[in-house]
């Protein structure tokens, strides 16, 4: 017997790694893990120019430069800055926040686990009893992730089930909010006979790694409930896509409800930018939060302290073995919300967008400065004009401190697509081993 309420406790807290040191641009030895800040506050001079001759073009269309941020920095030193530490509105740069802290919290292998249970018995193919599906915040639980479990059940002997599908814990499907709707859309999953066109679609569209050879047959007779955990026996462990690669879907996409699920399962929006504050070693007045994906004019951050949680991000990255371009979309590489940009490739960002409101955020490479850490925060109505404007000042940017001669390997990804990382994967399906 599984008892729910007492098994998804889980460590958080991880290892302590032993601090590396690493030579930023400028060839200051520091440790990874160190808060992060400015050494150097002069101003670069032709940065600052730079900086001014975008500042006019905006303000020749009428924008005020005071509602425009941003924030360069190469190593410890500052090159260009304008509004730097003053919260504006963020948009879904919010989404670097949200990362760091589940990344601190959780670490970058962690898995959220959607457990499938049962109060009754097979026989013969059929479960004489309730299918129960306790969730522990899934962010990204999927069509092909629902196909996968279906199979899955079959493999185990269970063709049908009597009683009803119970929802129980932190479940979603398809992004939906509703547990009752994703209830909905997981029991017609799990039975071919009853896709929509779209799941049929999706099904076709399995990469073949997911070696999904037959479609799943788990006809469901009862209702879909939800219902408080309750006592039963585990049938399968269904284990999501690592933390570092839901982070970095979420940020391709800049995908809002996986960013707020994350925020919530740490305790909310308060809760996130004081966990990336911390992290990024940085005053909380900077980082003000209504939610966890940057919906509304309420998020706002200051250029500055975007940069930090980005560099916090990099650092934390790099102390796990990895790189900032695990973690977000890489121009030239990458498609999501920079597929039409005209960014420098190899150029690790986020985007953010509002109504009013473009930014951008991330590492540019370059040949003289290293890679230089870059946040804009633009407010204004043409918001196909500003991003054109941003591609157009990280142009000059690399024009001016010159294009690497190589791609820079702290800007290069390490983790390669696996079948941990496939959606539609059977390996993430584990079945309990029997009693002895």
């Amino acid at each position: 017997m599984l008892d729910f309420l007492t098994t998804f406790w889980i460590n958080l807290t991880g290892q302590p790694q032993t601090p590396l040191q690493i030579k930023d641009a400028m060839g200051v030895s520091r440790r990874i893990g160190e808060p992060w800040s400015v050494l150097i506050e002069t101003a670069d001079l032709r940065a600052q120019q730079l900086l001014g001759q975008y500042l006019k073009k905006l303000s020749a269309q009428g924008l005020p430069t005071n509602e425009q941020g941003l924030w360069m920095q190469s190593g410890v030193a500052l090159l260009a800055n304008n509004q730097g530490k003053t919260p504006l509105p963020a948009a879904s740069l919010t989404k670097v926040a949200t990362s760091l802290a589940a990344l601190e919290t959780w670490g970058p292998q962690h898995q959220f686990d959607t457990l499938i249970a049962t109060d009754g018995a097979v026989q013969n193919g059929v479960l004489q009893g309730n299918l129960i599906v306790q969730g522990s915040g899934d962010p990204m639980f999927v069509t092909e992730e629902a196909i996968a479990l279906g199979v899955a059940l079959n493999q185990i002997g269970i063709r049908q089930v009597t009683g009803d599908l119970v929802i129980t814990g932190n479940f979603m499907m398809n992004f939906e909010w509703d547990p009752l709707k994703s209830g909905t859309l997981l029991k017609q999953a799990l039975n071919a006979g009853t896709w929509s066109g779209d799941m049929a679609e999706t099904f076709t569209k399995l990469p073949p790694n997911a070696k999904l050879a037959i479609k799943p047959q788990v006809a469901i007779s009862g209702n879909v409930r939800y219902a408080q955990p309750v006592q039963a026996n585990l049938l399968i462990q269904h284990q999501s896509l690592p933390l570092w690669n839901l982070v970095k879907r979420l940020n391709i996409y800049s995908n809002n409800v996986m960013a707020e699920v994350l925020s919530r399962l740490l305790g909310g929006p308060q809760a996130t930018a004081t966990k990336a504050a911390q992290a990024a070693g940085i005053s909380p007045n900077e980082i003000l939060l209504a939610n966890g994906s940057g919906l509304g004019v309420e998020n706002r951050i200051s250029p500055h302290a975007v940069a930090a949680m980005f560099a916090a991000v990099k650092r934390y990255a790099e102390g796990q073995g990895m790189t900032i371009a695990d973690l977000f979309p890489i121009s030239g590489t990458d498609k999501g919300t920079i597929e039409d940009r005209e960014i420098p490739i190899y150029t690790v960002v986020k985007t953010g967008t509002l109504n009013d409101v473009s930014a951008l955020a991330g590492f540019l490479p370059t040949r003289d400065q290293g890679v230089v850490l870059f946040s804009v925060i633009n407010r204004g109505a043409n918001l196909d004009g500003l991003r054109s404007s941003q591609d157009v000042l990280l142009q000059q940017g690399q024009s001016l401190w010159g294009k690497p001669v190589a791609r820079p390997m702290e800007l290069t990804p390490t983790q390669g697509t696996t079948d941990v990382t496939t959606l539609g994967i059977m390996q993430r399906n584990r079945v309990p081993a029997a009693p002895k």
